[in-house]
């Protein structure tokens, strides 16, 4: 049933193997082995999916992704998409994206995706949208944080944005949270602030591991300003992030002046 999934997983690990990647993780005992549920991740560089589906395949989970709806254009790419199940997103049209998303999750699959709605210049959790947090209110499934770090130096943005780099054997981490469950009468808003400090955290907790951290005088643009990094700071990237109008504004994170 999952042919097509199982073909991206073997190319996937494929091109992790030729790369020398040593990816590792934690937490991985809060992604249910069966059931609904959602993983919100940090999103830091355009290969994240590929890091994130790695670590859930050990858990036998194929993670329906919602996506930008362009990834659908390129020949032969939308039937694969199509085949593995995963989710365009039209911002213009977010709600068929939405209906598509919870049929998913009653149908008890795990949908994936990141709540910041685009790559973070400033490699800090961003403004977040509400329909993480809502989807869970709707069919009952948690929300799992997650957080990667690494990959922002493989292929991300920047200014001016870099190009990819396959420079060998470099570490990737990822982080998987405690499972957020959200009631029949919870603020969403209030919810997602959760939400948020949460994915923070576990960032934050990765960004400061040593073999993560830059060398002595280095220029690190791939690394926080906050850190000590060279990316750019939360005021510079508010004028390079495409962030949805209706984002929830942060209340995480360093900098809430920012968003002042």
């Amino acid at each position: 049933m999952e042919i097509v999934y199982r073909l991206a997983n073997g190319l996937g690990r494929t091109a992790l193997w030729g790369l020398g990647l040593d990816v590792r993780w934690t937490g991985l005992e809060h992604l249910p082995e069966t059931g609904p549920v959602l993983l919100a991740s940090t999103h830091v560089s355009y290969p994240d999916f590929i890091f994130i589906e790695r670590a859930a395949i050990e858990k036998l989970r194929y993670v329906r992704f919602m996506t930008r709806h362009d990834v659908w254009n390129p020949p032969l790419v939308g039937p694969l998409m199509d085949g593995m199940q995963h989710i365009p997103v039209n911002r213009e049209a977010p709600v068929h994206a939405y209906l598509r998303a919870q049929t998913l999750l009653e149908q008890g699959e795990a949908v994936g995706g990141f709540p910041e709605a685009g790559i973070s210049y400033s490699f800090t959790v961003r403004p977040l949208m509400r329909g993480f947090v809502s989807l869970a209110q709707q069919t009952g499934a948690p929300v799992v944080p997650l957080a990667v770090w690494g990959t922002q130096r493989l292929f991300s943005v920047g200014e001016p944005d870099p190009p990819p780099d396959l420079t060998r054997r470099r570490r990737v981490d990822l982080a998987f949270g405690t499972p957020l469950y959200v009631g029949a009468g919870d603020d969403l808003t209030e919810r997602t602030h959760e939400l948020g400090h949460a994915m923070t955290e576990l960032l934050e907790g990765l960004q400061q591991l040593p073999h993560h951290r830059p060398r002595p005088g280095e220029v690190a643009t791939w690394y926080p300003a906050h850190l000590g990094g060279q990316a750019p700071t939360r005021q510079r990237a508010r004028g390079l992030d495409v962030v949805p109008f209706n984002a929830v504004t942060p209340s995480w994170g360093p900098d809430l002046d920012a968003y002042a």
